[in-house]
């Protein structure tokens, strides 16, 4: 289904949870509470079984698969999310959906671990070794001879179907994102905006996704 920022209302389809007779290839491992400065969240960690890739989710009210439920996928940003770099707005973005669901008293961010869009961490240091030299961040990728985005969500889905949601609305910016837990067999009700001011570094970073990777923002 195309996506378009005009019509953030997505295309209503049935409310079965098509998930229930399908293979789960992530797995629970343990659950606990999470208080934190935005509020008490509770935090549960998933591996998956076809990978050693491992996943947290931060939720919190209850998980309820008759009821629309904020819902965001965030790819570990280690320089946003942790050491508060300007380059991007990923840090912001993860503390905003934080706030947004505290504020709303139900939903679930999964933590995904695919650093520099599915390249790892040191990879994504080299990609900045590039940006410094003028390439963007599709370029840098690029000439690394790696994948514009090697993510995958189907696992991210399959999380939001293993809490117990079919219907979700994502808080994203991101049409691919959007399209995989669409084509997972999630009913999308709506798509949520998270757009945050930021400064010279990383609004260029904003432009490089908006023109490059289709990214749905308004400036």
């Amino acid at each position: 289904m195309e996506i378009s920022v005009e019509d953030q209302r997505l295309t209503e389809t049935s409310n079965d949870c098509p998930w229930a007779d399908r293979t789960v290839t992530v797995e629970k491992v343990a659950t606990a509470k999470l208080p934190t400065e935005i509020g008490e969240f509770r935090i549960a960690g998933y591996s998956s079984l076809t990978s050693d890739e491992e996943f947290v989710v931060l939720y919190k009210g209850e998980m309820q698969a008759d009821v629309p439920t904020l819902v965001r996928i965030h790819s570990q940003c280690l320089t946003g999310d942790v050491f508060g770099s300007i380059k991007c707005d990923c840090g912001p973005q993860l503390h905003r959906a934080m706030e947004m669901i505290e504020a709303e008293g139900r939903g679930a961010i999964v933590y995904q671990q695919q650093e520099g869009r599915g390249i790892g961490i040191l990879n994504k240091i080299r990609a900045y070794a590039l940006q410094d030299q003028g390439a963007d961040t599709v370029e840098a990728n690029e000439k690394l001879g790696f994948a514009v985005d090697a993510r995958t969500y189907q696992q991210c889905a399959e999380i939001l179907f293993d809490l117990g949601l079919c219907q979700v609305r994502v808080i994203s910016n991101n049409p691919q994102k959007l399209k995989a837990l669409q084509d997972a067999g999630l009913r999308i009700v709506e798509r949520i905006p998270i757009e945050i001011k930021t400064e010279e570094p990383a609004a260029h970073y904003l432009r490089t996704k908006k023109e490059k990777l289709g990214h749905l923002l308004n400036f």
